[in-house]
């Protein structure tokens, strides 16, 4: 094969989580030119990555449909061997189907995959055990070339390094206390509860989107914890990654942040709240910690992604996760 073409337009970290085909695809080809498309805004995480050949954008927030058709004709004109999809959204099926490539390849779930070459099975579930979904996202090319498990993986420049080394003199841990989801973040309350009760000589540093900022100002404020830095909005995808690989323990719910903190094997406590990490998505570092409440509640989960608002008005499956849980780990 001469050129692949890795489709995944969804979240970031949906993006993150993909990262291990990319590793695998250039063990088994690697004279291949890979190209990966994603989401407009998410390009800075793939930056110069040395396995990719061209990161190639989707801007969906202005003419959304006139750049998806610009794009399938500069796909069939690529003429690639192999289209990945892994996205289970109709319009990544539309790329995949018209891109003219000899192989495509899909999940079963895609609306469009009856016009792929081969359909993979994806399955979510609670049960025990059930597989990863970088381990999901792998069966996609098993049968191009074998079994075995390949991490996501980041790639941070020198100056990613260099711009963050300034904030590693002292010991530090990282917290990413924002989330898309409400269901998913952990309250901030609980958050300023936990920063609150951290020993003033341990740096804390706040990371996040710009989005995030506001958030971030207010847990250290009422925290009154004085060795804070809120970073949020200042640091790209690459330089964060960069800081969370040698902090002590870095805080995040089940939430991009979780798989950046994988993706660069460093030490992760994930929180999930409405959320369960039997549906797949659990940190994967060598240190990694899972933080739930210990109650059995009948409303948990309550959704695959989490929800706007707490349905039973309640929101015990944050509320009741101790604040020790968190402390205990950094102790």
């Amino acid at each position: 094969m001469k050129r692949i073409l890795i489709i995944q337009t969804a979240s970031l970290g949906d993006v993150i989580l993909s990262t291990p085909l990319i590793e695998k695809l250039h063990v088994f080809y690697p004279n291949t030119k890979i190209d990966f498309l994603l989401k407009y805004g998410y390009e800075g995480v793939l930056r110069r990555h040395p396995y990719l050949h061209h990161v190639i954008v989707w801007d969906k927030t202005d003419k959304k449909y006139s750049n998806l058709l610009e794009l399938i004709r500069i796909f069939r004109e690529k003429k690639y061997d192999l289209v990945v999809n892994v996205q289970r959204f109709a319009s990544s099926g539309l790329i995949t189907a018209l891109s003219g490539a000899k192989v495509k390849i899909g999940f079963n779930k895609n609306p469009l995959s009856i016009f792929f070459s081969k359909r993979i099975k994806h399955k979510i579930s609670t049960e025990i055990n059930s597989p990863h979904e970088i381990e999901r996202n792998l069966n996609l090319i098993e049968y191009l070339t074998d079994k075995s498990k390949y991490p996501m993986r980041l790639y941070p420049q020198n100056h990613d390094y260099a711009m963050v080394s300034q904030y590693k003199t002292k010991r530090y841990i990282t917290l990413s206390p924002g989330s898309l989801w409400f269901t998913k973040q952990f309250p901030k309350a609980k958050w300023v509860e936990f920063v609150a009760s951290i020993d003033h000589d341990m740096v804390v540093y706040m990371l996040g989107s710009p989005k995030e900022k506001d958030l971030c100002d207010e847990i250290i404020v009422e925290s009154n914890h004085v060795n804070s830095l809120n970073l949020a909005g200042k640091l790209t995808f690459l330089e964060s990654s960069a800081l969370m690989k040698d902090a002590v323990m870095n805080y995040v719910n089940d939430s991009a942040p979780m798989h950046m903190a994988s993706a660069m094997n460093a030490p992760v406590a994930a929180i999930f709240c409405s959320t369960v990490p039997e549906f797949g998505f659990g940190p994967k570092s060598d240190n990694s910690r899972i933080i739930q409440t210990s109650e059995k509640l009948d409303c948990r989960p309550c959704g695959l992604h989490g929800v706007n608002s707490c349905p039973k008005k309640h929101f015990n499956c944050s509320l009741t996760i101790k604040n020790e849980q968190l402390l205990s780990l950094i102790q």
